[in-house]
């Protein structure tokens, strides 16, 4: 791969000098069995093509560090469903996240990160068996996210060998729900 010069903008007059930035070859993820075989379900019911953004790679926070997420955006109060079967690892309140569940598949390989939720299911709690469509919580703006733009930020990652709910290799989802999406019928 080669360098790419990039020119940034600061301010309306003022241009900051290039910045060479190289590029990575994309990081291979390999799959657990239970992905490569049945995938995921989709998060949010009745989601459409149109309702899911590849939002991954966008920059954030002034454009310091990558999404490495998809936002989906949805009406205040939607239910939030499990795609996997799993168990709820963490139930986690943050700064940027807000309301936040994080979810491991069976064979703690991979977790699924819902944030921005509005409240979680009646009776969620850490160490809950969960099953693919299990209710988990309800779409909101907690955190971070803009009051007026509902939506449930979803990631994954790969877990590393220490197990650690916050820390893993980050998978881009967009591709895992697209294909989870309704195929139409011939």
């Amino acid at each position: 791969m080669g360098a790419l010069s990039i020119t940034l903008l600061i301010g309306r007059n003022a241009v900051a000098p290039p910045v060479q930035v190289v590029a990575a070859a994309p990081a291979k993820h390999e799959r657990s069995e239970s992905v490569e075989k049945h995938g995921i379900g989709l998060p949010i019911a009745g989601l459409t093509a149109k309702n899911i953004q590849d939002t991954y790679s966008q920059l954030r926070g002034g454009g310091t560090r990558p999404h490495e997420a998809t936002d989906i955006l949805s009406p205040r109060g939607t239910p939030v469903l499990a795609v996997t079967d799993g168990t709820i690892k963490r139930l986690f309140t943050s700064k940027p996240g807000g309301l936040t569940v994080y979810q491991f598949d069976r064979e703690d390989v991979y977790c699924y990160y819902y944030a921005h939720l509005d409240r979680y299911a009646e009776g969620l709690k850490e160490g809950q068996t969960v099953k693919r469509g299990d209710l988990i919580g309800y779409v909101g703006t907690t955190g971070n996210a803009d009051p007026g733009t509902p939506h449930l930020h979803f990631a994954i990652f790969k877990i590393g060998p220490e197990k650690h709910w916050w820390q893993g290799t980050p998978l881009n989802p967009y591709p895992l729900l697209m294909e989870a999406l309704p195929q139409p019928r011939r």
